[in-house]
């Protein structure tokens, strides 16, 4: 009787072994589970800030080619004024002083039209969305560095429910809560 309560005893052992293995392994699969939730929410704002960035870049540059055309039809207004200033008949003919003063307010509007597209307001939309690519740009680097410190905690993790190794996981949870912060940073960092 004592073998049969000893083997029961020892079996009793081995069971509760088991089953604090199997409470760390849950604890485990828990800590990987939320790390992958913030994993896949990092990502997604990368994904968004990646495409913020792109559409500022082609905007910025869109308003850029049309400062550019501007100030093309600036020089052009510009040039035709000087060489109808530089008629000999220029002084005295009605017509053509009318001419040149429509190309040189003509030249002006280009300069600045307030309310409109002049070169000038052109120039702050484009330097305002320069503003706004470069900040998702910065914003889509700190997600990037946010996300590759998740997947190597969610390494980490896994690596020491394998090897039964508790500091392990304590670093893996440790370096995940300070990557899901620098994400979160990311995720709402203001222009």
């Amino acid at each position: 009787m004592s073998e049969e309560f000893e083997q029961a005893h020892e079996s009793l052992e081995h069971a509760s072994e088991g089953h604090e293995g199997g409470h760390h392994n849950r604890r485990a699969a828990i800590v990987i589970a939320i790390m992958a939730a913030f994993l896949a929410l990092t990502e997604f704002a990368e994904k968004d800030a990646q495409t913020n960035y792109l559409s500022n870049h082609i905007l910025a540059s869109d308003t850029w080619a049309q400062y550019q055309a501007k100030s093309i039809r600036l020089t052009v207004l510009s040039a035709e004024a000087d060489m109808l200033q530089s008629d000999p008949k220029a002084g005295t003919d009605p017509a053509i002083q009318g001419r040149i003063a429509a190309a040189r307010a003509r030249a002006d509007r280009m300069r600045s039209e307030p309310g409109a597209d002049g070169m000038e307001q052109l120039a702050q939309r484009a330097h305002a969305v320069e503003h706004q690519r470069d900040h998702e740009l910065h914003r889509k680097d700190i997600l990037e560095i946010a996300s590759g410190g998740l997947q190597i905690a969610i390494v980490l993790a896994s690596i020491s429910v394998v090897v039964d190794m508790p500091l392990l996981m304590w670093g893996a949870i440790a370096l995940g809560l300070a990557s899901a912060l620098y994400g979160l940073y990311g995720g709402i960092s203001p222009l």
